[in-house]
């Protein structure tokens, strides 16, 4: 008679579709903060990289005579550059986590390094840009210039 009342025990109906309400409620309120605080990262990764090349290209201006920037981001690491100034992620890739780099040589005096999300709302939602000056600007919704306010 025992083994007959554990055979027929289980979860009912009922109980089944509370506990699937619980996991789904947990999973709406969990996924979307998981993703915000990933693309906040994201965002503080490419700030760290925006200020490492603008650190980098500001390191090769004074290490070269004439002093100039560098033509592009590959003369900052080795073999074209000894020491490196910049690690090969950044300087041959020019992707870093969920951001695209573009770098562009002004001429001696000047550059422009722009930092775009790869997806928006996925990867990151700002853009972000950086010159000589060493002010690392965003904005939402495009392209940052010399004129957007600098993040703080």
């Amino acid at each position: 008679m025992e083994i007959k009342k554990l055979l027929h025990a289980g979860f009912t109906l009922v109980e089944m579709m509370v506990v699937i309400a619980i996991i789904s409620t947990l999973a709406a309120i969990s996924i979307p903060v998981f993703l915000t605080s990933r693309i906040n990262a994201n965002e503080a990764s490419a700030i760290a990289s925006c200020k490492a090349i603008s650190t980098s290209c500001q390191s090769y201006y004074m290490n070269v005579d004439p002093h100039t920037y560098p033509a592009q981001l590959d003369d900052l690491v080795a073999p074209a550059s000894d020491p490196p100034y910049l690690d090969t992620v950044l300087a041959v890739d020019k992707r870093k986590q969920g951001y695209r780099f573009e770098y562009t040589l002004n001429g001696a005096e000047s550059f422009t390094l722009y930092a775009d999300p790869i997806t928006v709302g996925r990867t990151g939602n700002r853009y972000f840009f950086v010159d000589e000056t060493g002010i690392i600007r965003a904005k939402t919704g495009g392209r940052p210039d010399a004129t957007d306010t600098p993040i703080e």
